[in-house]
């Protein structure tokens, strides 16, 4: 059986790859936080949550993401990504923080993405 973490990542890409505001929605609580930096304003609920994820959207089948769990117990997970976008030449180094309720929904989340300077 899939950790809570890892299924929810899992939702986190199909709704990356299809942009479907249903299957954005999904991967979060009515009320929960998404923070694309620590230190800007959250967006609040599905409504902010949807309209921002669709404001910055990247189209299917311009990026690769690989990850793994560093950490996972009940109610939280840490996530190490890799984003690469080949057309554009970049490469981000990613680290998540999830809070989830107890259906595995996020009641917060939490990015932190790091443009590399190299490859490899």
């Amino acid at each position: 059986m899939a950790s809570m973490a890892a299924e929810w990542v899992a939702g986190y890409v199909k709704a990356w790859e299809s942009n479907d505001p249903r299957d954005i929605a999904a991967l979060f609580t009515e009320d929960a936080r998404y923070l694309t930096a620590p230190d800007v304003p959250p967006r609040v609920g599905h409504e902010a949550i949807v309209a921002g994820w669709i404001e910055d959207l990247d189209d299917p089948g311009t990026w690769a993401f690989d990850w793994r769990i560093l950490h996972e117990e009940p109610g939280i997970a840490f996530i190490q990504g890799r984003t690469d976008y080949p057309a554009r030449a970049d490469d981000y180094i990613n680290l998540w923080v999830i809070r989830f309720a107890d259906d595995g929904r996020a009641t917060e989340f939490t990015e932190w993405y790091m443009k590399r300077s190299h490859k490899g």
